[in-house]
C-alpha cells in the first residue's frame, strides 16, 4: 500500500510518489542553486546551507560548526516536500491534469517564489530580501524549472494514471 487514506473516502495521497517527488524536486533545486552561487560568486556552496539555516538560527547559523549546514540541508527538503505535499493535494481537486502540465508548472514555480519571498522569508530570521530584478526572475525561473514543472509532469502522470485505471 503506497497510499494513505485522506479523510475523504476514496481519497488517497500517494506517498511513495510523493517520496519520489520530493527528493527529485528538492534535489534539483538544491543543485541548481549551487551551480548558479558557484557560478556567481566563486564562494563556498556551504553558504548557502548556512543561509537556510540562518532563517531559524539567525547569524548564529555561520559561526554555528559544521552543524549548520546539515541544518540548512534538512530545513530545505522539509520545505521541498512541503511543496510537494501541498501540490499533490490541490492538484486532483483542481482537475489540473486536463491542462497544460508545463504552463501549470510555470504558475506552481511563481507561487513558490512568492510563498517563499513574501511570506516565509521575510517571517524568518533572515528578514527581508533585497528586490533585484534579475535576482527574482533567476531565482523564480529556476524554481519553475527545477521544481513547478517536474512536480506537474509528475502529479500528471500519476492523476492520469489512477483516472484511466479508475474507469
Amino acid at each position: 500500500m503506497n497510499d494513505i487514506i485522506s479523510k475523504k473516502k476514496n481519497s488517497y495521497l500517494p506517498v511513495k510518489t510523493i517520496a519520489w517527488a520530493g527528493l527529485l524536486v528538492g534535489s534539483l533545486d538544491i543543485l541548481a542553486a549551487i551551480v548558479n552561487f558557484k557560478i556567481a560568486t566563486g564562494k563556498d556552496p556551504v553558504l548557502i546551507f548556512q543561509y537556510i539555516a540562518s532563517a531559524v538560527f539567525g547569524k548564529e547559523a555561520y559561526s554555528g560548526g559544521s552543524l549548520m549546514p546539515i541544518l540548512g540541508l534538512i530545513f530545505h527538503f522539509i520545505i521541498a516536500y512541503i511543496f510537494t505535499i501541498i501540490f499533490f493535494i490541490i492538484y486532483p481537486k483542481m482537475k489540473l491534469y486536463r491542462y497544460n502540465a508545463f504552463l501549470i508548472g510555470i504558475a506552481y514555480g511563481i507561487l513558490i517564489w512568492i510563498a517563499m519571498n513574501v511570506i516565509v522569508v521575510p517571517l524568518s530570521k533572515i528578514g527581508k530580501f533585497s528586490f533585484k530584478l534579475s535576482g527574482v526572475l533567476l531565482q523564480a525561473s529556476i524554481l519553475i524549472v527545477m521544481i513547478g514543472i517536474p512536480l506537474s509532469l509528475i502529479c500528471k502522470r500519476y492523476y492520469s494514471k489512477k483516472a484511466i485505471l479508475s474507469n
